[in-house]
């Protein structure tokens, strides 16, 4: 009946990528400069955590707020998802043998069955062991590392886009990668896939893993100033953070996490999708550090001047 709408030729991945985009750009671009004008159901739902809407709240949008703590449930998403691809990527590289068929089917449908080899097996077992680590990392964090203030809520969409996030981001490694297309003269090498390590790539780790390391140091100074020094959680406020890159920005977590997704997207630069990733972590995370960073010199009159929002020295 509907033979003219075939949605395995539509890039599900980078259609849902590129309205998150497009709606942060957006909404980010009038919040930054007539704010005061919109109004409060579209700040509400924009704003949540340290930066939430001050005033009254709509009603209707209160109605579709969850406790922030529920940032927990995505991470455990993601690590479970990363690993699934990771262990899909390991059995066929390992094996020598193409991705089963239901997973080629499952990524033809999001995004599309035209897809052909873009990357190289090496590039791909680089890119989804680093995002398998970035997810797993995480998922530590949020569980017993973070404290989450049991005040905080945030609206049901923000939820529903971490799932998006890491949903989209291990599909989109594997659907342009050596083994995982029914295209292309690779799809069933006859000797085995072979790997080819160099020092760009490994110049990429070591970049990922500083960025990683020192994401995670900042995630631990926010944690302990809700914790005194045995670890017993005893406040919820926000405080003013200090030490490692919190000296040079505001958000350096914010930092490191464009800084991972960009060393992603340079081992995986001929991947087609890679790009809306990319672009929808940068502008993402841009438009938090801007409110944290307003956030910041708002609540406290003598916060560094030298401190940028989120990159050293620039921005």
């Amino acid at each position: 009946m509907f033979s003219w709408l075939d949605l395995r030729s539509i890039n599900l991945i980078n259609f849902l990528l590129v309205n998150l985009i497009i709606t942060v750009v957006v909404l980010g671009g009038l919040l930054a400069t007539i704010e005061k004008h919109l109004p409060t159901a579209i700040r509400q739902t924009f704003r949540y955590g340290k930066h939430a809407l001050k005033g009254t709240p709509d009603r209707l949008v209160s109605l579709l707020e969850v406790p922030k703590a529920w940032f927990k449930h995505f991470y455990v998403f993601a690590a479970a998802w990363s690993l699934a691809g990771f262990a899909c990527m390991a059995q066929a590289y390992v094996t020598g043998k193409p991705a089963p068929d239901f997973v080629i089917d499952f990524l033809d449908m999001m995004a599309t069955n035209k897809r052909g080899v873009r990357t190289t097996p090496t590039e791909t077992l680089i890119a989804m062991t680093l995002i398998t680590m970035q997810c797993l990392r995480r998922f530590y964090e949020t569980w017993f590392v973070q404290v989450f203030s049991s005040t905080m809520k945030i609206n049901l969409s923000a939820y529903l886009v971490g799932y998006i996030h890491y949903f989209c981001t291990v599909a989109a490694i594997l659907s342009q990668a050596e083994g995982f297309t029914r295209a292309g003269p690779m799809k069933q090498p006859a000797n085995g896939y072979r790997f080819h390590p160099d020092a760009s790539l490994a110049l990429a780790i070591g970049l990922f893993y500083y960025a990683w390391f020192h994401q995670y140091r900042s995630n631990v100074i926010l944690a302990n100033l809700r914790k005194d020094k045995t670890g017993k959680v005893i406040s919820q406020k926000h405080s003013l953070p200090t030490g490692d890159y919190f000296e040079l920005v505001s958000s350096p977590h914010m930092f490191f996490e464009i800084v991972m997704y960009v060393v992603l997207f340079g081992v995986l630069h001929r991947n087609t999708s890679m790009v809306y990733v990319l672009l929808w972590v940068v502008s993402n995370q841009m438009m938090n550090a801007w409110l944290t960073h307003q956030w910041y010199m708002e609540n406290f009159p003598n916060y560094p001047k030298s401190r940028k929002a989120l990159i050293p020295l620039l921005f």
